[in-house]
């Protein structure tokens, strides 16, 4: 959005290339591909920043994922483009969390930078409605356009003075693997959200099955968490939910119904 808005971009500083596939290629994060598709010079750490701190240039901060020095900071400012509403999910990971909670509402905060994790005060919020169809991918799109487009405005409008953050504070930790493994004794609502903002996944027969999409059925007061229908439903804490997408270890992506009919139905299967 800044680049089509036509406001001149002077460095990028990004992750290093990585090895990835079979083959071990190098591959470059999707920031330094557009950089080099624009022309832009690249680098991988924050010695660009002290080496043209007389330049009088503003950095902006997208998922850096990193504190920033106090001393750089004074004599760059920086602004941070933020995907809450701070601040609630201050942290590395607010998309996630906020699908999580079963928040309604989620947004983008432009935020002076400060060494501090999210503290700094905010120049402009923009607010959008989080659905039930969001997953973190699309729900992380759906952000990225609507800061891009705050992002510019702001950048043109040239900066204001900023708000103190206020309300309740909350923070996004950072989340980890094992955190995917789905709970079946919760809620339908709750293994709804689960699949759709984390890479959730459960262990049957030993065979780890990650869950890509689930559907909730109507409550129901027999239930018995973590067994599966023949019809590829699996009972919850409150009813059940239908597997719709899973993906199986060593297989690819299907329906939970061609993958039952795999495994036949000889006897009870039960999500661990």
């Amino acid at each position: 959005a800044v680049l089509d808005a036509g406001i001149r971009i002077e460095h990028v500083i990004t992750r290093p290339d990585t090895r990835r596939g079979r083959g071990n290629s190098v591959s470059a994060s999707p920031v330094k591909a557009v950089a080099i598709e624009y022309g832009i010079d690249v680098s991988y750490d924050l010695g660009w920043i002290s080496a043209n701190e007389s330049r009088g240039l503003l950095g902006i901060v997208v998922a850096y994922g990193r504190i920033i020095p106090e001393s750089m900071l004074n004599k760059t400012p920086m602004i941070n483009v933020h995907f809450s509403l701070l601040p609630r999910w201050r942290g590395a990971a607010p998309v996630e969390r906020a699908i999580l909670a079963g928040d309604t509402h989620t947004g983008v905060c432009i935020m002076e930078v400060e060494p501090t994790l999210d503290t700094g005060d905010v120049y402009a919020r923009r607010e959008m409605e989080l659905t039930d169809a969001h997953t973190s991918d699309s729900l992380t799109k759906d952000l990225a356009r609507l800061g891009g487009d705050l992002l510019v405005d702001v950048l043109r409008n040239g900066l204001q003075v900023p708000t103190p953050q206020d309300g309740a504070t909350t923070y996004a930790h950072k989340l980890s693997s094992e955190e995917g493994r789905i709970d079946w004794n919760s809620l339908s609502v709750e293994v709804s959200r689960h699949v759709r903002a984390l890479r959730a996944f459960t262990v049957v027969d030993g065979q780890r099955v990650r869950v890509l999409e689930v559907e909730v059925l109507t409550p129901s007061s027999a239930t018995v968490p973590g067994e599966i229908a023949p019809d590829a439903s699996v009972d919850t804490a409150d009813g059940a939910v239908r597997l719709v997408m899973v993906h199986p270890e060593g297989k690819g992506p299907m329906t939970g119904a061609a993958w039952l009919r795999g495994k036949g139905f000889d006897a009870p299967l039960i999500c661990e």
